[in-house]
């Protein structure tokens, strides 16, 4: 059963794999590997790191994922191109702009061998007070988050990087921080529809690779359980949105499920429920949430078509995107990372937002 290894995404402790995190990648197919701060010391170790994890790849590689917003959240700071927060980008009312931003995050990330971005943030910063979002969103409403998101999914996927449409059904009304809390929305779904959906909308029309899921009550939707385990906002997506390709989970180790939920018993839930791949940002309980899935296999809870669905919708994305794997050349990567062209772009984007944010004054 080592195929549900697919959908599996798991952190690692370090800047370079244990032997136990290898043989674990090899020996159960994990699908994908997510990157942090902790990993990252140079672009040349990073490229080394990620040509160790795909040597545990079997037909197609792993999926090196990573958060790269831009502003706060960005985890490659060292020698990256640094990028000014969306909601800055924003403010420059340029798409065009946007898109070569997007272009550069690629451009870096692939030359080190991560295959996925975990961008862009499609919420609507509709609640002032809310600081897990903030400036993390490109706006405060509908249009504005609409506008800039198909650039950055463009700007992504046509440069070798698979983006990611997060956090649906839209984080941005809340005050509570689902990394410590479980959030309610109290929004109708006249109100999601109106607003919260649209930018999700738009990168699915843009083709956005993955949509993640979000670790919220969302009373108009589920009143019981989070979006991330609840078959119905999964539904919205697949049969609402029109979104045919893949569903992650935000991370199953923030509080707003491990304080509500058994580890395994959330696993089982979300693939019930509909998500292609749950992550996990430590090794040791993505291990248990696969054995949890196993267990699901084998005792018929989650039937062998949910999985099947999922497997071959991994499966026809790393034939699409991944099949042509080389591993990274180490001396060529300081040739592309953080170029003197990078530099004059981001200068001339930086006087743009200062001359928007003088006008705003």
């Amino acid at each position: 059963m080592n195929e549900l290894g697919q959908m599996i995404m798991t952190g690692i402790s370090g800047t370079s794999l244990t032997k136990e995190e290898s043989a674990f990648l090899e020996s159960e197919n994990i699908g994908g590997v997510l990157l942090f701060a902790h990993n990252y010391e140079s672009p040349a170790q990073l490229a080394e790191l990620v040509n160790s994890i795909q040597q545990a790849r079997k037909e197609y590689p792993l999926f090196i994922a990573v958060d790269n917003e831009g502003g706060r959240v960005f985890r490659f700071k060292d020698k990256f191109t640094q990028m000014p927060s969306m909601y800055d980008v924003g403010l420059t009312n340029s798409p065009k702009l946007c898109f070569h931003v997007a272009k550069i995050m690629a451009d870096e990330l692939s030359a080190c061998g991560v295959n996925v971005n975990f961008s862009p943030v499609c919420d609507i910063w509709s609640n002032p007070n809310n600081k897990v979002i903030g400036d993390r969103a490109f706006g405060k409403d509908e249009e504005t988050v609409s506008k800039f998101v198909s650039s950055i999914v463009r700007g992504l996927q046509t440069n070798g990087i698979l983006g990611c449409a997060k956090h649906f059904p839209g984080h941005g009304s809340t005050t509570k921080d689902s990394h410590f809390d479980l959030p309610i929305v109290k929004r109708t779904r006249e109100e999601l529809n109106d607003e919260e959906f649209k930018p999700f909308i738009k990168a699915i029309k843009s083709r956005v690779e993955f949509v993640m899921v979000a670790h919220l009550i969302v009373d108009s939707i589920d009143s019981e359980l989070p979006t991330s385990l609840s078959a119905k906002s999964y539904e919205i997506i697949r049969n609402e949105l029109k979104h045919s390709k893949l569903i992650i989970t935000d991370d199953m180790e923030m509080k707003a499920i491990t304080d509500n939920f058994g580890v395994e018993e959330a696993a089982v839930k979300a693939v019930n429920a509909g998500a292609d791949i749950v992550e996990y940002r430590s090794m040791e309980m993505a291990q248990r949430a696969l054995e949890a899935l196993k267990e699901a296999k084998k005792t018929k809870v989650i039937k062998n078509d949910r999985f099947k669905e999922s497997l071959s919708r991994i499966e026809e994305a790393k034939k699409e995107y991944l099949s042509e794997y080389k591993p990274v050349y180490i001396p060529d990567i300081a040739k592309k990372i953080n170029t003197g062209a990078n530099q004059s772009l981001m200068a001339e984007i930086q006087e743009k937002i200062d001359e928007a944010k003088k006008a705003q004054a």
